[in-house]
């Protein structure tokens, strides 16, 4: 997958966002604090910019506000039209999970460069589509695993990978929350888009296999509510080394989200809780009281499009996380939907 046009470093990459629900709002906000980015244009069937303003969107992590463009940005309801627009470099998939694969291969058959919304798509199957697509594409294609980037994880897997404080000997990770309070007829077939299995709970499957490797086994139990799919999901996954691993994933709150780890090494326990705000990031060490590290960083939705950009800029490929990494998040999470159907431990 190489870049046969590469730009020069620290030139600005053009960008153009696909899908301007919440998701997409908050990645417009993200490469407003990115000097790498200019935003050229946008495109959604529906939502378009009056005068240049956006109107915000709820999510579930936090709110958006209406979001200034600028009266310049040329706006596209129609993929095909934004895709011939010549001074488009990257294309920012943030729509809903059945289109990821068409829109992802029309926008890399096109020259583009690709970030795409999780899951890859709903089933590995279509997911590996992508990924064959990629390897002879021009431009560069990255899954958007936030969490891989986000200030307090991505220092994690820093420990784990220069053993700071020994092998890790148990792992526990939880993301809950209230259902989608927005685009609910998408959500909602789970179907298409996988319930809060592959929408929500995919981050942190995604991160197990970031810093143990692919699972060997899971072995998931699990409820369905909304959508048909499985709204809340707990999984305990076998991976190589012997540590144990778990992590939970819901849609069945009744209100709010949070998102949670405890890690324990052999010489220390890490434990995040997005409840505790700025002190959210814990280290406790035998015998010393319990710190607050400052990891670098805003938050995995700025620092993985700075990531993304700064690969484009440097005709480098993205390494992070690939599209190998977003197909296997998918077979990790099918595997978890399979133990949950049948009741049974699925060898992966």
């Amino acid at each position: 997958m190489m870049n046969t046009n590469p730009q020069s470093q620290g030139r600005p990459v053009n960008v153009a966002v696909v899908g301007l629900g919440f998701m997409g709002l908050t990645h417009i906000k993200s490469y407003q604090q990115l000097p790498g980015a200019r935003i050229v244009a946008v495109c959604d069937a529906v939502r378009l910019p009056v005068n240049g303003v956006l109107a915000g969107v709820t999510g579930n992590v936090t709110g958006s506000d209406a979001i200034d463009l600028g009266k310049e940005i040329r706006t596209y309801q129609k993929l095909e039209e934004l895709l011939a627009d010549g001074e488009v470099e990257l294309v920012d998939l943030c729509v809903p999970t059945p289109l990821h694969v068409p829109q992802t291969l029309a926008a890399l058959q096109a020259g583009k460069h690709v970030l795409c919304e999780k899951p890859l798509a709903r089933t590995s199957a279509l997911a590996r589509q992508i990924v064959d697509a990629a390897k002879s594409a021009k431009g560069f294609l990255m899954p958007a695993m936030c969490m891989r980037f986000w200030p307090g994880w991505s220092w994690l897997k820093e420990l784990a990978t220069q053993n700071t404080y020994g092998r890790i000997l148990t792992a526990r990770f939880r993301r809950v929350s209230a259902p989608p309070g927005w685009s609910r007829d998408s959500y909602f077939k789970g179907g298409d888009s996988g319930g809060a299995l592959l929408d929500l709970h995919i981050h942190d499957t995604d991160f197990v296999q970031f810093l143990f490797g692919r699972p060997t086994s899971v072995y998931s139990t699990g409820q369905s509510r909304f959508s048909g799919a499985i709204d809340h999901v707990v999984t305990q996954y076998k991976v190589v080394g012997g540590a144990t691993v778990y992590a939970e994933g819901s849609w069945l709150l009744t209100a709010g989200f949070s998102m949670a780890f405890t890690v324990v090494f052999e010489q220390a326990t890490v434990d995040f809780d997005s409840a505790r705000g700025a002190e959210a990031l814990q280290l406790m060490e035998a015998g010393q009281p319990a710190r607050v590290p400052k990891p670098e960083g805003v938050d995995g939705y700025v620092e993985e499009l700075r990531y993304l950009l700064t690969c484009i800029q440097t005709a480098q490929p993205p390494t992070v996380v690939t599209a190998v990494d977003g197909l296997r998040a998918v077979e990790i999470c099918e595997a978890e939907e399979k133990s949950v159907q049948t009741g049974r431990v699925i060898e992966l």
